[in-house]
């Protein structure tokens, strides 16, 4: 079962939620209405909390953790992702907040108190340094990523089209069947 407490916490799933055999969700992890954790996906909520909001996938091979609590910072650094989050292949999440809305590219790295509010696109192999705050609506590339553009209305209509075939996917999972 890819689903483990963390001495008290247990993993919260909300409804038709899809999680591969392979996946492994850990401790204080919440995950929304209608989302999916691909293969080999590791979302380890032990020494802080992670939510997942609605519709949003997390494809294989990402790792998501947090940073734990202190007495400088504390709320330490929990992993937020909003609804509709398409999150690709190897990406790697820590302690960040990821708005409505966006695409994390594949091969991705994501750190500490970053702050992406909704409808940005994170180009594949990009770098967000620690503390970083992006701007709406905004292409960031690179290492460190750097804001390229501003994305035209077809690319933010993408975002939401992204989530949406995850969830169609997810269902052809859960139902055996072909949408």
């Amino acid at each position: 079962m890819p689903v483990s407490n963390y001495l008290d916490t247990t993993p919260a799933i909300g409804e038709r939620v899809y999680l591969h055999s392979s996946c492994q969700i850990i401790g204080d992890v919440q995950i929304g209405d209608d989302s999916s954790v691909w293969c080999n996906t590791v979302l380890r909520g032990d020494v802080n909390r992670i939510v997942i909001g609605r519709g949003s996938n997390v494809q294989d091979l990402t790792m998501g953790h947090v940073s734990h609590k202190t007495p400088a910072k504390p709320e330490g650094s929990p992993l937020i992702i909003g609804d509709y989050v398409t999150v690709g292949h190897s990406v790697i999440l820590h302690g960040c907040t990821i708005g409505n809305d966006c695409l994390i590219g594949m091969g991705s790295i994501v750190m500490d108190d970053v702050v992406i509010p909704d409808y940005v696109m994170i180009g594949a192999g990009s770098l967000i340094s620690p503390g970083k705050v992006l701007e709406s609506g905004m292409l960031y590339m690179g290492r460190p990523a750097k804001a390229v553009r501003k994305l035209t209305d077809e690319e933010i209509a993408y975002l939401r089209y992204s989530a949406e075939h995850y969830i169609r996917v997810k269902n052809n999972y859960l139902d055996g069947t072909k949408a």
